[in-house]
């Protein structure tokens, strides 16, 4: 393995060391947490390979010198394509994948902590690396702190029914409950039954906290574009055609993530509803991944001849797009959505009505959750190849950008409860508080043990 780059940190007892999955529904929310963090004062160490070392620059130009990358070359693994180190390059299938090749850092990892004059006193890693920071965390004697980017109803679901995991899966989530505490991306008021029962019947030390929705990370007026990549169309354009809507809410916003793209029957069905329905919108295009499954090779394809037929009536924008932005303008009323749960969290910051078309993962537990049990949410259908009826969706759509609509008076309802709950002295506010003060304590434990041992000698 090659040199690993490290620019050392003069870290106390607040100092701990952060592992993320470098999937963008992972590592973005884990790095607005980091956020938090040293806003109450602990000093922190991000492990990231090259090609993910851009998702810290938000944190380097705020944080520096409180915040540095600790980079490793990405490890290879036989099935994985050369050079790819991010989920959103392919399916989810290859996500063991992925953990496995990170897997293999444990060993480098403990070289680096030892090396260190004053290491990190714990470890906050995602979920779905649990299966071996759990055991580096044991092996240095420090706590492991499990940061969980799904909803709190999916994780119940998947640790009280263990046999419908793949193995893989249920090793990771069985070894997260061993950890010192869950973090969740979630919020009381939302998820309070199921975050009682996760600490009641599974976690062993009983730290669970939601402390969501949490806000994104920005650096001035462009801090959010921090996050993107090539796009067709340059934000402020995208933002321009918005302020040209007349209409508060009469644009219909489609996007599925950063992890699936639509085949060529699916993208037909969605363009046709489009025209048909006649409603403003804007549609983020996935571009294709590198590794597709077999009889995705069609996928991403935009119907021949679509965008001038719809000039003038919406944006279709290739690649990334400023979506928190768009989610937040005034003329944005529904999104066409997969329901994953970072999506979600942001159409519920912004107060939009969700078109739910779950399809893998999470989405089948947050689409229930959002649509049947809170009410701010709409079925549109399910299924990762499944093809919606274009004229049914176009009816949606039309109907999604009309006032009054339940679901939408819904919407905005839990809007103001999650933006509550992330002011000072809101329910996540506090757990972040917690948590804060968790790490810290293992710090100071960590001081005091270090005195003992060298007054003994």
């Amino acid at each position: 393995m090659s040199e690993v780059k490290y620019s050392g940190t003069g870290a106390g007892g607040g100092h701990i060391c952060i592992i993320p999955f470098p999937a963008c529904g992972h590592i973005l929310p884990l790095m607005d947490l980091t956020h938090q963090l040293l806003l109450r004062g602990l000093t922190v160490t991000i492990m990231v390979t090259p090609k993910n070392l851009s998702y810290l620059n938000p944190l380097l130009a705020l944080h520096s010198p409180n915040v540095k990358p600790l980079v490793f070359p990405f490890p290879s693994h036989p099935s994985l394509p050369h050079g790819v180190e991010q989920m959103q390059d392919l399916p989810i299938s290859f996500l063991p994948d992925i953990v496995n090749a990170l897997g293999k850092l444990y060993h480098p990892l403990v070289q680096w902590f030892r090396a260190q004059q004053s290491p990190p006193v714990a470890i906050l890693s995602d979920i779905v690396l649990s299966s071996w920071t759990v055991n580096l965390a044991s092996h240095l004697n420090i706590p492991n702190i499990c940061f969980v980017p799904f909803n709190v109803a999916a994780v119940y679901f998947w640790i009280s029914t263990p046999s419908f995991l793949l193995p893989f899966y249920r090793e990771a989530f069985t070894m997260s409950m061993q950890s010192e505490g869950l973090v969740f991306n979630s919020f009381k008021e939302l998820e309070s039954t199921k975050l009682g029962l996760i600490k009641e019947k599974f976690a062993k030390h009983c730290r669970v906290w939601g402390v969501g929705p949490l806000p994104p990370v920005k650096v001035g007026d462009e801090g959010l574009n921090e996050r993107g990549g090539a796009t067709s169309i340059p934000p402020d354009q995208v933002i321009s055609w918005l302020d040209s809507c007349k209409v508060d809410k009469s644009v219909v916003y489609i996007g599925f993530g950063t992890q699936i793209t639509l085949t060529k029957h699916q993208m037909k069905a969605v363009a046709s509803a489009l025209e048909e329905s006649g409603v403003r919108f804007i549609w983020a295009v996935k571009e294709p991944m590198k590794r597709a499954e077999d009889g995705d090779d069609d996928q991403s394809l935009i119907p021949h001849g679509f965008e001038d037929r719809v000039k003038g009536q919406g944006l279709v924008i290739k690649g990334w797009v400023p979506q928190l932005t768009i989610l937040k303008h005034r003329a944005v009323g529904s999104y066409f959505t997969h329901c994953g749960w970072n999506s979600a969290l942001e159409a519920i910051a912004a107060g939009v009505l969700l078109l739910a078309w779950p399809m893998q993962a999470d989405h089948f537990q947050i689409t229930r959750l959002l649509a049947d049990e809170v009410g701010a949410a709409i079925r549109v259908c399910k299924g990762l190849r499944s093809v919606p009826d274009a004229t049914k969706l176009a009816r949606i759509f039309v109907e999604s950008t009309t006032v009054g609509q339940p679901q939408r008076v819904r919407a905005m309802e839990l809007q103001k409860t999650a933006l509550n709950a992330i002011k000072e002295g809101g329910s996540s506010y506090q757990a972040l508080d917690k948590v804060a003060e968790e790490l810290t304590s293992f710090g100071c434990n960590r001081t005091e043990m270090m005195k003992t041992i060298r007054s003994s000698l």
